[in-house]
């Protein structure tokens, strides 16, 4: 049969199920159909728009549809946007969930043909794909796999063909991402399902397009998930009993030896079970520790680190309530101490030092770069050394400078500083008394203590009260006498220092109480030891 008869032919005879057709003329028959739109006779059109609902059990019916969808790839120029809405509709509302394989494969290389023919059809057709990377409820792993590895060439083929894709990519990921309304379970798989095509596509050559907003996204997401934890969703029961001193357990200390994991067993018979949030703010940790792994293997985390840091400023830095997404930078840190653990220290350090950022900033950062120097395993005694030095320089040329008194509000960021360096030696005393070269960096410290702006009576009684016992005990100064070591009094000067948000009670790198996430934290974390546990006392 020629072309011509076939286009005489009435739709309504199935050209596109008769076998007798050959390609062309089945091209033709669908292009006779778009065409009569245009000219008022829309039948055969409409039945063409039917047979894109297959019954699923009609074998038939279902391959009439896979070479429809094969026709229309081919067809594409044909279709426009107005008079063809109601199919144009059609194909971009399908999911690739509801179909076998090779209708899948027809379908995602008819929204290929339309993505690079029109340009007006290119954020349509990254819409359509990006809504498949969520399942239904109660596909199997191996449909997944199907639809995932399906998606992902599609996206790819398409920033390929047309530059511009990814930056039209970008704003349709960050829209789509799951709210969470109901926390159920199925919310859980519905957000990890899509944060994990998220860090599929940043470690793929899109990812030098997307990649930072990626980032910024999943970091959005994961705080206000930790914000959404309260201390009353980790503590349930013995209110009376704090995190550390669950932390210096005598079960937990006569076992732990260096580069063990915390056994946060014990931890978890008081917190609550079933917790949706928790749990998938567990997950997600969990995740983008594996992600921030695989980019170390592949020689990115450098690049990546910026991109965490510039997030960890936006969502962690200016929130300073959350309790667990810092301790990705923290991760980060620990995979290369000699590049991003410095780096990160050193960012810190130099926003603390910048009289170009707010005073709240300013307090943040030096809180955690405290907590960092502090819990930093990884950390070698001689740059926690050196971090000190240019806090104890610093507070020393502010000492020397200022000849007000004791007034906590009006010297906020000193205070801080001073704070954070007491902290820090809490944990590192012995590391730095251990060699005299340390020591002698700590030098002008005596003089700050010794200052009428008098920190140890501003600074938290637990931490000023710790850290003269220690530094009696290691002989520190040696006019010990100026200090008085005994009979702390407490004080509500803190709280003037600290502020609304309470900074001299900031510290926020305690244990990680996730239980997936502690598992990649422990290792490198150092833990509190033996008449520590009143240091940290709220």
């Amino acid at each position: 049969m020629g072309a011509q008869e076939v286009l005489s032919v009435p739709f309504c005879s199935n050209p596109v199920d008769n076998t007798e057709y050959s390609d062309i003329q089945l091209v033709h028959a669908v292009r006779k159909a778009l065409a009569s739109v245009q000219n008022g006779d829309t039948d055969h059109y409409t039945q063409l728009i039917g047979m894109m609902y297959p019954k699923y059990s009609d074998f038939d019916a279902v391959v009439q549809l896979e070479t429809l969808l094969k026709v229309l790839s081919g067809s594409v120029a044909c279709i426009d946007v107005v008079h063809h809405r109601d199919l144009l509709s059609t194909i971009f509302t399908m999911s690739l969930w509801n179909h076998r394989p090779n209708v899948m494969d027809a379908l995602v290389n008819l929204i290929i043909s339309l993505a690079v023919t029109s340009g007006k059809y290119l954020d349509l057709c990254l819409n359509m794909l990006v809504s498949n990377f969520i399942p239904p409820p109660s596909v199997t792993d191996e449909k997944k796999q199907e639809v995932r590895l399906r998606v992902h060439e599609a996206l790819h083929k398409i920033s390929y063909l047309i530059p511009l894709a990814p930056s039209k990519l970008a704003p349709i990921l960050a829209q789509r991402m799951p709210k969470i309304h109901i926390k159920d379970q199925d919310s859980l798989i519905v957000t990890l399902t899509y944060v994990d095509n998220l860090l599929k596509l940043e470690s793929s050559p899109i990812g030098k397009f997307v990649g930072s907003m990626i980032f910024m996204v999943v970091m959005e997401r994961l705080r206000d998930l930790d914000l959404e934890i309260g201390s009353d969703d980790i503590f349930q029961d013995d209110s009376n009993r704090g995190m550390f001193d669950m932390e210096l357990e005598e079960a937990v200390e006569s076992t732990m030896i260096e580069g063990d994991e915390f056994p946060l067993g014990a931890l978890y018979q008081n917190t609550s079970h079933g917790n949706v949030v928790s749990d998938l703010l567990d997950e997600l940790m969990d995740r983008s520790f594996k992600h921030l792994k695989f980019c170390q293997n592949s020689g990115r985390l450098d690049e990546v680190f910026e991109i965490l840091f510039e997030s960890f400023e936006n969502y962690i830095l200016n929130t300073c309530k959350t309790n667990f997404l810092q301790f990705l930078m923290f991760y980060a840190c620990s995979l290369d101490p000699e590049n991003c653990g410095v780096k990160f220290a050193s960012k810190l350090l130099e926003i603390y030092l910048s009289s170009n950022k707010t005073q709240l900033n300013r307090m943040r950062a030096v809180s955690y770069l405290a907590s960092y120097l502090s819990r930093g395993k990884f950390l070698p005694p001689s740059f926690v050394a050196s971090m000190l030095k240019r806090l104890v320089d610093e507070c020393a040329e502010y000492c020397r400078t200022c000849k007000d008194g004791m007034k906590p509000k009006a010297h906020q960021v000193f205070y801080s500083g001073c704070q954070a360096i007491l902290y820090v030696l809490c944990f590192r005393m012995r590391s730095i008394l251990d060699i005299p070269r340390f020591q002698s960096l700590l030098t002008p410290l005596e003089s700050i203590l010794c200052h009428k702006l008098n920190p140890l009576m501003v600074c938290l009684p637990s931490v000023v009260s710790e850290f003269l016992k220690q530094a009696k005990t290691g002989g520190l100064f040696v006019v010990s006498e100026a200090f008085n070591f005994d009979d702390l009094q407490k004080s509500e000067l803190s709280r003037a220092f600290g502020g609304f948000e309470r900074l001299d009670t900031f510290f926020p790198l305690s244990l990680c109480l996730l239980k997936k996430s502690s598992r990649s934290i422990s290792r490198h974390f150092k833990l509190l030891v033996k008449g520590e546990n009143d240091l940290l006392r709220r």
